[in-house]
């Protein structure tokens, strides 16, 4: 029997049991570096009985982050607090895995004074001043590009990370070529779905030709971009399947863009909303077409559904991400049967549920300053969780 608690294979690395604490961003960095709060961060996670941690998303060009306290790699650059990183994750036998991405157009104006894209096609879900028109890339840029994630994910393997993780979801740059309300392009880059994975797929192949056969590369996608006439779960799984024949070692499936969140479980179907998983009907079907490993992150909560969904064989590893944040002991406690499911705070209003973003946030600083967080519901509590994220943000 397939429990949370079973071992699981990935290329040539084992994961001690199914859980996985997938990628959220910590906006924890010194100036693009680990910093050792969240290196503490990692290591709390670490102890508390996750097979694997993915990082929050580590910027492959050090002038285009998606937040200020993005983790950023540059060519050549000092690998110390990186191999830190690696080491008080793996000390704990624990996998580490390091999420390599770039914004694209999703990242707010003036950040990076100069926000690029496939192609000059705006983030519609508010004003120029908060999301700005971006600029297309040139082939000659896409190819610099490639190259850098290529580097980047080499520096990782020389730190000591256990595998990457290119980030082609959640409307972020690789994903911004694979929809086709994004990617407008009219030449290699663009149009039909064998030219609009093409991004994507050379980054794999940029990657793998630089940390060689035995080093684990995998790749978040969205099951679709819930926007009509976006990235379906039909071309999603089509991807899937061209990503398998090249060699991907693990497929994490996500969902949604700034746009149409569906990674916050803000869009759901009925089917969905009588059960936790938020993609597992979409798993389901890329069960049946690949043999791929496969992650699904999104909405977990009891161990119970945990095991039934992997005795099924609907997927491999159990993503979560929020429950880390409350709990980072919850999988030892899953395991061991003193905790049978993970409750996160539930809110009086509409407009907490929407801006609970910046609690989460809070719950990271405190823990990886070694104190533990303790859940924020009332109003109060939100108004001065954000206030407190503006003033973080402007030191």
């Amino acid at each position: 029997m397939t429990q949370i608690s079973s071992p699981f294979v990935v290329k040539n690395q084992t994961f001690k049991n199914r859980l996985v604490k997938s990628a959220m961003s910590e906006d924890l960095s010194r100036k693009g570096i680990p910093s050792d709060n969240l290196i503490s961060l990692y290591q709390s996670w670490a102890k508390g009985g996750a097979a694997m941690l993915i990082t929050g998303h580590i910027m492959i060009d050090d002038t285009y982050k998606s937040e200020p306290g993005n983790v950023t790699l540059k060519k050549g650059q000092n690998l110390d607090m990186f191999t830190k990183w690696a080491q008080v994750v793996k000390q704990e036998n624990c996998l580490l895995w390091g999420q390599l991405n770039h914004p694209g157009r999703q990242v707010m104006a003036k950040l990076n004074g100069r926000t690029v894209a496939p192609s000059a096609v705006r983030v519609k879900i508010a004003g120029e001043k908060i999301f700005q028109t971006p600029i297309a890339l040139s082939e000659d840029e896409i190819e610099t590009l490639i190259e850098k994630f290529g580097d980047a994910a080499f520096m990782l393997k020389q730190a000591g990370f256990s595998g990457v993780q290119i980030h082609g979801a959640h409307g972020y740059l690789v994903s911004q070529f694979l929809s086709p309300l994004s990617n407008i392009r009219e030449d290699k880059w663009g149009g039909s779905l064998e030219n609009r994975s093409r991004f994507l797929v050379e980054v794999y192949n940029n990657i793998r030709k630089k940390v060689g056969s035995d080093f684990p590369i995998g790749v978040k996608l969205n099951s679709a971009d819930f926007q009509k006439g976006g990235f379906s779960n039909e071309e999603s799984l089509e991807v899937i399947k061209s990503l398998e024949e090249i060699g991907i070692d693990l497929i994490e499936i996500s969902g949604g863009t700034y746009e149409r969140s569906a990674m916050m479980g803000d869009f759901k179907k009925d089917s969905t909303q009588k059960r936790e998983a938020y993609f597992l009907d979409f798993a389901k079907q890329v069960k049946k077409a690949t043999t791929v490993p496969l992650l699904v992150t999104g909405g977990f909560r009891t161990k119970a559904f945990m095991n039934q969904c992997l005795e099924n064989k609907d997927l491999d590893l159990v993503g979560a991400a929020r429950p880390y944040c409350l709990y980072p002991n919850f999988p030892n406690q899953m395991i061991s049967g003193e905790s049978e499911t993970v409750e996160l705070p539930k809110y009086n209003f509409e407009f907490q549920k929407k801006l609970d973003i910046f609690c989460y946030g809070s719950y990271l600083r405190t823990l990886s300053k070694g104190k533990t967080p303790k859940p924020k519901t009332s109003i109060f509590d939100s108004i001065q969780l954000i206030l407190n994220t503006f003033v973080l943000h402007k030191k």
